[in-house]
């Protein structure tokens, strides 16, 4: 700035041209301060807006925090519930053996019980597994020349026992399951065979059974996709997992007694489409991300349970108008939506009307929050989205479904940190296809395995 003595000196014109610069910069400092005034004012804002928990968003329950209690949990205050009728465990139906005892002479006269009639006064089971230990199978392959023809002829090895790998279906059934259903890694699946089964196997060959079970695997989600494109009704849902180091997307695509697993590094609208190849189911089930729209020729099912969600927010944040009422809509259709198996036709019509009206009715409430002003725009947008359920009982109200099936795949995530290669993690998605293909089906886990490698379909029940 120039100092005020120097001003003196200077003519009319220089002093006008000074000011003029002066008063340009004030300008851009007044804009300035005020960009930074509307600036604070939107952080304050948002310092009091409520924070975003498992109960008023999408945010996983593991991330949510509960609130401490004194002395470990227990109110010393509140009363002592009443005792309740102790349970144990039921007999074995088809138990292993049976040992009957009687009593042959009397401990106090010494009289003979051997003839006597005697009742039964207890029965218990007692509970063991045997050794474990590897069954080895030495094959010998004799053969010898033709006396007829002069030819070599060398003996057939057996059906389920063909030479190349050494390793049967039930231990390659048995390394998928540990493997992929409880998440061990290979080198702690290594000494678990070692320590439990004294059986070594390195982990090369470990990686080697899995990658050569992996077009088995292929084949049987292959048959599970064509009868889940064969229902009217797809759920789907996506969750992260780490392949390498990039974040890959895994989706569920399932409906019923199907499921198919996919995993893919982009959580665009390609994977759906992909995965339907041009086939467009009647009905759709999912929350309300834009990747999974469009593809239902009749109607699109948005889950409630966000949407219940999302409304407790705007609560949380200082809507008393328009969310409240919502909420116990959406929980009132739930409510409903369980029960369907109880009510008709004629029942579930008459619901649906009344909740669209009830809809309605809500709609031209005046929210009291911006929060909920964004609320009620959003679900003028998808009112039509929002009750199917009650008009189709192959719709649920919430996609908890896929959620369900996703658990075990975030579990594993987290026990893991994902995939090394992207053969793994895709060899991952088909066997979680048929371990929830087959969980839904109530066919045992290492049994829907088995079968799998033995290319045997996965019937239903």
């Amino acid at each position: 700035m120039t100092p005020f003595s120097d001003l003196l000196w200077l003519d009319d014109a220089a002093k006008d041209a000074l000011l003029r610069e002066q008063a340009a910069v004030i300008a851009r400092q007044a804009e300035q301060i005020g960009q930074l005034i509307e600036r604070v004012a939107e952080l304050e804002g948002r310092l009091s807006q409520p924070p975003k928990t498992p109960g008023n968003s999408s945010l996983p329950p593991s991330v949510g925090r509960k609130p401490s209690q004194g002395d470990g949990g227990k109110d010393k205050t509140r009363r002592r519930k009443k005792g309740r009728p102790g349970s144990f465990r039921e007999l074995c139906a088809n138990p292993s053996r049976t040992v009957d005892l009687r009593v042959d002479c009397c401990p106090h006269c010494r009289s003979d019980l051997s003839q006597a009639p005697q009742r039964l006064c207890e029965a218990y089971d007692h509970i063991d597994v045997p050794p474990v230990g590897p069954v080895v199978t030495r094959i010998h392959l004799h053969g010898g020349d033709c006396p007829g023809c002069g030819k070599f002829l060398k003996a057939a090895p057996p059906a389920d026992m063909a030479s190349g790998s050494p390793f049967g279906e039930n231990l390659r059934a048995l390394v998928i399951y540990l493997r992929h259903t409880q998440g061990i890694g290979f080198e702690r699946l290594r000494r678990l065979l070692d320590d439990l089964f004294g059986l070594a196997i390195s982990e090369g060959a470990l990686i080697n059974m899995t990658k050569a079970a992996a077009d088995p695997f292929a084949t049987q989600v292959e048959c599970i996709r064509e009868r889940l494109l064969g229902h009217d009704v797809i759920a789907s849902d996506e969750t992260g997992m780490r392949v390498g180091k990039r974040n890959f997307w895994l989706w569920v695509f399932h409906h019923h007694d199907s499921a198919v697993f996919r995993i893919d590094p982009s959580r665009s609208k390609h994977v759906p489409e992909e995965f339907l190849a041009g086939h467009r189911p009647q009905f759709w089930l999912s929350d309300r991300y834009g990747a999974q729209k469009g593809f239902a020729t009749k109607g699109h099912q948005f889950c409630l349970a966000h949407l219940i969600r999302d409304a407790q927010y705007a609560v949380d944040a200082g809507d008393d108008c328009f969310a409240p009422g919502l909420i116990v809509l959406f929980k009132r259709a739930c409510r409903i939506g369980r029960r369907r198996q109880q009510l008709s036709d004629k029942e579930l019509r008459f619901y649906h009307r009344k909740y669209v009206k009830k809809l309605s009715e809500i709609l031209r409430l005046k929210p009291s929050h911006a929060e909920g002003c964004a609320l009620q725009k959003s679900i003028a947008k998808i009112r039509a989205n929002l009750f199917l359920f009650l008009l189709n009982r192959a719709l649920d109200a919430t996609n908890n479904g896929s959620e369900r099936a996703l658990r075990p795949c975030v579990t594993f995530r987290k026990i893991t940190n994902g995939f090394r290669t992207s053969w793994g993690a895709r060899f991952y998605a088909d066997v979680r296809s048929v371990i929830e293909t087959a969980r839904r089906r109530a066919i045992p886990i290492l049994q829907a395995i088995r079968m799998t490698l033995n290319a045997q379909p996965l019937q239903p029940r």
